[in-house]
C-alpha cells in the first residue's frame, strides 16, 4: 500500500486539507504501507516557498511523518512537481504521438464566447472541440507562423467511465459532459490533470484518498491512466469539512488553518483526534484515542458519506481532556509565548520551570487552550489591593462590618505565620472563623478578594499555597516576583481602611 498527500503551496493548511493528510497517514501506518508527501507547485503564480515551509511545519506539529517526501527524498522522486517538468512534457508528446492528445490554439476569448453559446442553448459548457479537426499540416503551419498551442486530451466519444469509490461506491461519468481538458498550457506548464496522473502513477501510489471537490476529475484521469497504459489506483472521495451552517468551511466561520488552530494553544494531539471523529467513527461510541490507536482501527469502510461539521466547542472538549493528560514540564514549555503575549514575559531557569510546572494543574485543569493559561495564572503574579477594591461590586462587598473584619483578622493571623501550604492555610482560615463568627461563602470570599484581589478564580486550597511557594522563590530564577500571603493580606487591610 503506497498513499500520498500532495498539497499545493499556494496558502497555509486548511483543516480540511489536514484532515485528509491524516486519513492517508492512519491508514498507511495502519496497514504498514507508505505515506508519500508531495509538493504540488506547479502554479507558479501563487506557489511560495514560504508557503510550502508552513505547511510541512504544520503537518509536522500534527504529528505526521511521511517516508518519502522533499525533505527526506526516496526512490520515486524528485517530490516537487515543478522539479519534474521533463516528465510531463515526455507523456504529453507520447500521447499526441498515439493520437491521445492534440494541440489547441483557440484563445480565451474564443473560449469563453463558446461556453456563453453552449450555455445559452442549454448544452453542457465544455469545449467545443474546435481544434480536434485540424490537420497535422495546419498545426505546424501555425507553430511554425510563431503560435503557441495549449495542448489537450482527446476524451473518447460515447463512452461511460465507471470506478468504484470506496467511500461512495460506484460512480460513473459520461463522457458527453467532460471536454477535453487542457493537459499542458500554452506556456509549457502541466495542468493538474496530467502531473497528478504521470506522479501517482511512477510514484506506485495504490490509494488516492481526497476531498469529493475532486471527484469530477476523476473520470479524466482514469482515462488518461488508460490512455498512458498505467493502471489507476483505488479511489476514495471525502465529504467536505463544513462549518455549523452546513457550508464550506471558510474564513466566515472563524479559524480554518491549522497554524490559527495551533497559535491558539490547541495541543496537536487534540486536534488530530477531533479530526479523525470528523467523518469516521472508530466504533464503540469512543471519541477520545491516541493516534497510535487511531490508526489500528482505522478503516475507510468506516468513513461516513455526509459531510462532516466542524464544532470549535467540541474540539475545545477535545482539548481539555489532552490539556489534563499532559505533562506539566510540557505544558510549561508551550505556554510561554503566551505569558509573553501577555505581558509577562519569563525566561524561567531550572528552578522557575519547576515552580510554574507545580503550579500548572491549576490552569490546565480549567482552561480550554493553552492562550487562556497566562489569564487563568495571574493570580499568581498580578496583585494590587487598590485595583481590587476599584471595582464598585467588590468594594461593597468589602464595605459590609463582617467582610471587613475578616480581612483585618486574616492580616493580623498572617503577619506572624510561616509561608502558607494547605493545611497552614486551613488552620489560617479556622482561626479567622474564630475570631469573627463568620463562615461558608461569608468567612472564604473576603479572604479571597484579600489574598488574590479577585472576586473569583482557583480554588484557594490549591492557589494560596501556590502564591506562597513563588514568595519563596529567588529573585534571579526568571519569574516576575509573586508577592506572598501575608503581605497581600496586610496591603489589602490598609488600603481597606485608607
Amino acid at each position: 500500500m503506497r498513499v500520498r498527500f500532495a498539497p499545493s503551496p499556494t496558502g497555509k493548511l486548511h483543516v480540511g486539507n489536514a484532515r485528509t493528510a491524516l486519513f492517508n497517514w492512519l491508514l498507511a501506518r495502519g496497514r504498514g504501507g507508505t505515506f508519500v508527501l508531495r509538493i504540488e507547485d506547479t502554479d507558479v503564480e501563487r506557489s511560495t516557498p514560504e508557503s510550502e515551509a508552513t505547511i510541512i511545519s504544520d503537518i509536522r506539529w500534527l504529528g505526521l511523518d511521511w517516508d518519502e517526501g522533499p525533505d527526506t527524498g526516496g526512490p520515486f522522486g524528485p517530490y516537487r512537481q515543478s522539479e519534474r517538468a521533463a516528465l510531463y512534457t515526455r507523456y504529453a508528446h507520447q500521447l499526441i504521438e498515439q493520437g491521445h492528445a492534440y494541440y489547441c490554439f483557440c484563445s480565451r476569448e474564443q473560449l469563453d464566447a463558446d461556453r456563453a453559446e453552449a450555455l445559452a442553448s442549454g448544452r453542457p459548457a465544455h469545449y467545443a472541440g474546435t481544434c480536434r479537426r485540424l490537420l497535422t499540416e495546419q498545426v505546424e503551419a501555425r507553430r511554425a507562423a510563431g503560435e503557441t498551442p495549449a495542448i489537450r486530451f482527446r476524451v473518447r466519444d460515447n463512452y461511460e467511465v465507471r470506478f468504484e469509490d470506496a467511500v461512495r461506491g460506484e460512480v460513473r461519468f459520461h463522457t458527453d459532459v467532460i471536454g477535453d481538458p487542457i493537459i499542458v498550457r500554452a506556456e509549457g506548464t502541466p495542468a493538474y490533470n496530467l502531473a497528478v496522473v504521470v506522479d501517482d502513477a511512477l510514484m506506485g501510489i495504490t490509494q488516492v484518498i481526497r476531498g469529493e471537490d475532486h471527484i469530477s476529475n476523476t473520470p479524466r484521469q482514469i482515462l488518461l491512466y488508460e490512455a498512458l497504459g498505467f493502471t489507476p489506483p483505488a479511489f476514495a472521495h471525502l465529504a467536505l469539512v463544513m462549518g455549523q451552517d452546513h457550508t464550506p468551511l471558510s474564513k466566515r466561520h472563524g479559524a480554518t488553518s491549522v497554524g490559527e488552530f495551533r497559535r491558539k494553544g490547541y495541543l496537536p494531539e487534540a486536534l488530530v483526534n477531533y479530526l479523525a471523529l470528523i467523518g469516521w467513527s472508530p466504533g464503540n461510541d469512543e471519541e477520545l484515542l491516541p493516534i497510535a490507536e487511531m490508526a489500528r482501527r482505522f478503516s475507510l469502510d468506516n468513513v461516513g458519506l455526509s459531510a462532516g461539521v466542524f464544532d470549535e466547542e467540541k474540539l475545545a472538549w477535545v482539548n481539555r481532556h489532552y490539556l489534563k493528560a499532559a505533562e506539566p514540564a510540557r505544558l510549561v514549555d508551550l505556554a510561554l509565548p503566551y505569558f509573553a503575549e501577555a505581558g509577562l514575559s519569563m525566561t524561567p531557569d531550572e528552578v522557575g520551570l519547576s515552580y510554574l510546572a507545580s503550579v500548572m494543574p491549576i490552569a490546565s485543569s480549567s482552561v480550554d487552550r493553552l492562550n487562556q493559561v497566562p489569564g487563568r495564572l495571574a493570580v499568581l503574579f498580578d496583585f494590587s489591593a487598590d485595583a481590587a477594591l476599584g471595582d464598585e461590586a467588590v468594594r461593597a462587598e468589602m464595605a459590609t462590618a463582617e467582610a471587613g473584619a475578616v480581612a483585618r483578622a486574616l492580616a493580623e493571623e498572617l503577619a506572624s505565620a510561616p509561608r502558607l501550604d494547605r493545611e497552614r492555610f486551613r488552620a489560617a482560615a479556622n482561626a479567622v472563623k474564630a475570631k469573627t463568627g463568620q463562615k461558608g461563602k461569608g468567612l472564604f470570599h473576603p479572604i479571597r478578594i484579600a489574598l488574590t484581589g479577585r472576586a473569583e478564580g482557583p480554588e484557594l486550597d490549591l492557589v494560596v499555597p501556590a502564591i506562597d511557594r513563588g514568595a519563596e522563590l529567588p529573585a534571579s530564577c526568571g519569574i516576575p516576583i509573586i508577592v506572598g500571603c501575608r503581605e497581600r493580606a496586610a496591603a489589602f487591610a490598609r488600603a481597606l481602611g485608607a
